[in-house]
């Protein structure tokens, strides 16, 4: 029996046309990205490949030099294989981390654009291009390439195209552990899309044991060379305080982190850590605007938005359950729900001239602080500051 591909929302995938504005908004955020390092390497003396090799480009590049057999400390098992896997490949022909970093995440920017280009149409790309955090798509980090393969899984599946969604789930796996939510949400996606055989479930379902060996054989290495099933989760909670804690413990152990002056030393961490309870709070929105959606989408025959509302939702859950509020900054860059939401909200419909004047220029204001913070940000990460 051959299952009905139940309709989608009717802002998703807006293509028709735009191709031209993505493009454009890829090279002049990166191009502004790049002339923030191009002006702090001739004022400070420093050179543009130390300055993207900050923080956890350090961890990246120790594993792909040496493999996680090098790792003294057990730190470097918090981090998955795939992206460093392509640094070594770099290494093998010459290239240093710094420049096969930076050249995979430019790439796979580009790439996870496309697909929000038709996950939620120009706009949605647009404003993930310039997102606050956008230093992480372009420095040697796994944002893009995370992004990349997930938000085309998520695209193929939405097409009904599960083959092709669940080897990009897999290559997804590889790269982060988020990819462990996104099986999640695409079991959402599939147990909530209407009209669709059993049968054509169940095979969809079973299909996912494909990206979920991804995280069983990597676990299982992990195991065969520390004789701990719960390395990764040791690394985290060692190397980054990500024990496991009740959700309003963690919102208190958060506070005093936000008070100005909190870290003398260090006078932007209270900053970072004040973005991290708003992404926390941005989170709760778009998992609440999805809720809403979905019950909309229903009465209108299409498919309900669950399975984007799962994705985000299980991911502010697990960053309530560490010790305090940490990486959700980031961790905005996945939510590719939050960049549709922000689509939607910018081509909304006002009736009247000066609604819509309005409507232009909040949409105008709320661009230009995004930028803003884009350029702050990278500020933050090409100096050495803690940047989330």
């Amino acid at each position: 029996m051959t299952a009905t591909v139940a309709k989608t929302p009717r802002t998703e995938g807006r293509t028709d046309g735009g191709g031209r504005l993505v493009v454009q908004a890829w090279l002049a955020s990166r191009g502004l990205i790049a002339l923030v390092a191009l002006v702090l390497a001739l004022t400070t003396g420093r050179s543009v490949t130390d300055m993207v090799s900050n923080w956890d480009v350090q961890h990246f590049s120790r594993l792909a030099e040496g493999g996680y057999w090098a790792d003294a400390d057990g730190t470097l098992m918090a981090f998955f294989p795939g992206f460093p896997g392509l640094l070594a490949l770099g290494l093998a022909v010459g290239l240093p981390v710094a420049v096969t970093g930076v050249v995979v995440s430019l790439a796979c920017s580009a790439v996870a654009a496309g697909a929000l280009h038709r996950l939620g149409g120009p706009a949605a790309a647009v404003a993930w291009l310039f997102a606050p955090t956008a230093v992480f798509t372009v420095v040697p980090y796994t944002e893009s390439m995370f992004c990349a393969a997930a938000f085309w899984a998520w695209e193929r599946a939405r097409a009904d195209r599960w083959v092709a969604a669940v080897l990009l789930a897999a290559v997804a796996c590889s790269v982060r552990v988020s990819g462990l939510f996104l099986i999640g949400a695409l079991a959402v996606m599939i147990l909530t899309s209407p009209r669709v055989a059993v049968g054509d479930r169940a095979r969809r379902l079973a299909l996912l044991l494909v990206p979920a060996a991804v995280i069983g054989v990597f676990a299982t290495y992990l195991h065969a060379i520390s004789g701990s099933w719960t390395a990764w989760y040791h690394a985290q909670s060692t190397g980054w305080v990500r024990e496991l804690t009740w959700p309003w413990q963690s919102f208190l152990n958060t506070i005093p982190a936000v008070v100005p002056g909190a870290y003398a030393d260090h006078p932007w961490w209270a900053a970072v850590f004040r973005g991290e309870m708003v992404s926390m709070a941005v989170g709760l929105l778009v998992v609440v605007w999805a809720v809403v959606r979905s019950v909309r989408l229903l009465r209108a025959g299409e498919r309900p938005l669950w399975g984007e509302a799962a994705w985000v939702g299980v991911q502010v859950l697990a960053f309530s359950l560490s010790y305090w509020f940490f990486s959700v900054n980031r961790a905005t860059l996945l939510w590719f729900p939050l960049w549709i939401m922000l689509a939607e909200w910018a081509r909304r419909r006002r009736p009247t001239p000066a609604g819509r004047a309005t409507h232009r220029t909040l949409v105008g204001a709320a661009l230009a602080l995004e930028v803003v913070l884009m350029l702050w940000w990278c500020w933050l990460f090409f100096t050495g500051h803690w940047a989330s």
